[in-house]
């Protein structure tokens, strides 16, 4: 079958996004894997289907790129509304189903007209962060492991990651990797995604555990979030050990459009 999909990126994190509220599409993993192969298929970190879900807007749908269902993407999540938004599915607010429950969006601006959105997503609600000695774990949707060091920019991220992601202590499903550097009021976070099995150039959870972790380091709020694809901010209220209210915001962009065959 041959479909019409949508490339989208969210500060590096990219997506092949389809509307599936026809229900006709049932990808297989060798399917997805070739989809998001960026050598053989079109290229991306991972696929979405937008479908119908009673009571929402729509459903979210998210494979990592290595064939297999994920948990939350708050970048997908980001790049979805702005797909949403521009394919006359919903208005500037709406509210989806995602793997980890419901979530909302909001279109807080046009930034190039038809082209690139700014979006904010509701994150689910951290109730529980695991702190120790040398890192922080939480999910945001996705588990996380978050490590402060020194000079972010030297960690071999793929090396550390994937030993920290295959890890005993994270088996028998793994996790998602982030080396954050604070300095001042910014931060600067590299991630290693699980599924995607490799570092990739922004991560929405990964963000968001990583400034929830800073806030709980430093008890600072508010810190300018860089990522090596972009910035991003994350917005939160914190009552004793708890995290609500949890926003995610940046950009998203629609690459370019075009069928595939799956």
């Amino acid at each position: 079958m041959i479909v019409p999909f949508s490339k989208f990126q969210g500060n590096g994190n990219d997506f092949v996004i389809i509307d599936n509220r026809t229900s006709q599409i049932k990808p297989d993993s060798i399917t997805i894997r070739r989809i998001c192969d960026r050598h053989f298929g079109i290229g991306a970190d991972g696929v979405i289907l937008l479908q119908n879900f009673n009571g929402v807007d729509f459903e979210m749908l998210y494979y990592n790129s290595d064939g297999n269902i994920a948990s939350m993407c708050g970048n997908g999540a980001r790049c979805i509304a702005a797909f949403a938004k521009i394919n006359g599915i919903v208005d500037d607010r709406m509210n989806f189903m995602a793997y980890d429950g419901e979530h909302e969006a909001k279109i807080n601006k046009v930034i190039e007209k038809n082209k690139t959105y700014h979006v904010s997503v509701s994150m689910a609600d951290v109730t529980e962060v695991e702190k120790n000695n040398n890192f922080y774990f939480l999910d945001t949707g996705s588990p996380h492991y978050v490590e402060f060091v020194d000079k972010v920019s030297e960690i071999d991220v793929v090396k550390e990651g994937r030993k920290t992601r295959n890890s005993y202590r994270f088996s028998p499903d793994g996790t998602n990797v982030n080396f954050v550097e604070v300095s001042d009021d910014r931060i600067f976070v590299r991630t290693y995604e699980r599924g995607v099995e490799d570092e990739t150039l922004s991560c929405g959870t990964g963000v968001t555990a990583a400034a929830i972790s800073a806030f709980l380091k430093t008890g600072k709020k508010d810190f300018q979030i860089h990522t090596t694809g972009g910035e991003f901010r994350v917005d939160f209220i914190n009552e004793k050990d708890a995290f609500n209210s949890v926003w995610l915001s940046g950009p998203a962009e629609l690459v370019f459009q075009g069928e595939v065959e799956v």
